[in-house]
Formats: structure tokens, sequence, C-alpha cells
């Protein structure tokens, strides 16, 4: 852990120890996942989560500053060091169907070019199938589309590269959530995570909300649920306990980092074969 980590860590902490004794839940690793309800009669539980969402926005400002400090070589080594640790894994290799972010350098997230580009070999790369995500509004509303060369994306107004509406056919790109086939492996992306499984995004609700929705389709139609593996440079992964949870905050099966693949749940120790 950096100077600066540890800093802000121990403030963290501090800040963090009231809102613990109000507000304590299970771990969300799915070897203990339990879903929690609202209540209306619980007093105190919007106050509980206004002080957790508060934390989350110090967490986030914290986190893009050690972001920012990271030294480009450094950075591009881990993301070098992440990508091919991934390529070379058997449950990357035996996915067929995946869901992927694309990342972008300016949000300082994990690359993932190499890995894209990989999945898009078509035959080559074993037959996967890929599906990125398309933000549609402001309302945590997010499509996973179907892509087949690169050309198919665009820039959206906040420079970061999504489908098309129409791709290169000009056809309307699937979306997996009318797939007929289940996705096997989500590669996510994030602002800091834990060994647990905590995962603290940026903040707008797309991933949690969306792997809800997806989760919800795989139940229904009797899929096995997919592997939700997060790519996370060195220095966003904290200490146990730091990143609070809500009830909408869906957990990961595994890390990757620089330092290789950590399996938090069940699912991830019994088909990632570690």
């Amino acid at each position: 852990m950096t100077m600066m980590m540890k800093q802000w860590y121990t403030r963290a902490t501090a800040t963090m120890a009231l809102v613990t004794l109000q507000f304590h839940r299970p771990s969300f690793s799915r070897l203990s996942q339990q879903r929690l309800t609202m209540t209306s009669n619980t007093t105190n539980y919007g106050d509980d989560l206004n002080a957790i969402f508060n934390h989350k926005r110090m967490l986030r400002t914290q986190v893009k500053k050690v972001l920012k400090a990271i030294e480009p070589s450094l950075r591009s080594q881990q993301d070098h060091d992440i990508q091919n640790i991934i390529l070379g894994a058997p449950w990357f290799k035996s996915s067929l169907r995946l869901c992927a972010y694309i990342s972008c350098s300016a949000l300082r997230e994990v690359d993932t070019s190499k890995l894209l580009s990989e999945i898009l070999k078509g035959p080559a790369s074993g037959g996967k199938k890929l599906y990125v995500p398309r933000v549609e509004d402001k309302n945590s509303h997010m499509r996973m589309l179907n892509i087949s060369p690169i050309d198919d994306l665009v820039v959206n107004s906040m420079d970061i590269l999504e489908p098309a509406p129409v791709d290169s056919d000009g056809n309307a790109p699937e979306d997996v959530m009318q797939a007929n086939d289940p996705v096997d492996l989500f590669l996510l992306p994030g602002l800091a995570f834990d060994r647990s499984g905590r995962r603290l995004g940026r903040g707008g609700g797309y991933y949690d909300t969306f792997l809800e929705n997806y989760q919800d389709l795989a139940k229904t139609r009797n899929w096995k649920q997919p592997l939700l593996v997060a790519l996370s440079y060195s220095e966003q992964i904290l200490e146990e306990g730091v990143i609070p949870i809500t009830p909408s905050d869906v957990p990961i099966d595994a890390l990757v980092s620089p330092e290789g693949v950590i399996p938090i749940s069940t699912a991830a120790f019994n088909r990632m074969d570690l």
C-alpha cells in the first residue's frame, strides 16, 4: 500500500467506524451472499444510506488521486501484465460469450484493447462472441451490444467508445438481454475493490443495475450465472471493510491484478480451477 493510500485509509477507517456500528451488513462474497430488502419502518435507514453514499464519494475522490499519481510506465506495465494473465487463463479461453468494457485512458481504467482484439479474431479465438456497453441515458440504463469488427464502435458524448446504433452492415446489433445463449464471462471495470468481492464504481449505478437485471434473466432461464471478473491495478485493491455497500451493490467473483488472479466466490474457485 502506498504512503498516500495509507494516509487516506487511516482517515477512511475512522470515518466509517460509526457507520459500521449503525449499518452492519454481511459480507457480499458469493459464498454467503444475501439479498437485502429495504423496509420503511427502519427509521435510521435513510441516514445510514446517506452516510454510506457520502463515504463512497470520499473514496472515489481519493482513489482518483492515487490513480492519477501512477507513473505512465508503471500503469502500462500493469496493463500488460493483467491482460496477459487473462489471455493465458483457461477460464478465459473456454468462455465463448463475453461481456467486456472498452477501456478509457482518460478514466485511467485497466486497458482492455489487447483482450478485445483477441476476442474479435473470430474463428481464430475459438468462436468467441463479444458484447460491449452502450449507455442509453443518465438513469443507469446501459445495454450490452454485440460487435464483430472494432469498427462498429463510435465515440459518445463523454468521449468513450461504444457500439453504434447500427453496425457496419446497417443492422441493429444484438442486445445480450435478447440473446438465446448465456454469457460465460463479464470483464468489469471499477474504481476500487477488496478481496471480499466489494466493488466501488463511479457512482452512476450502470453496471450494478445491468448485472442485477442479467442475473435475474439467467435465473429465469435456468442458465448458469456468468463469472464476474474485475480488472484492477494493484493500487485499487483496498483493505476489507473500507468500501461500504448498499443492497444494490453487486459483488464480483474474482479480481485480476498484476500479481495474478484473486478468486473470491465459490463459483470462482470452482470454475477458475486455481
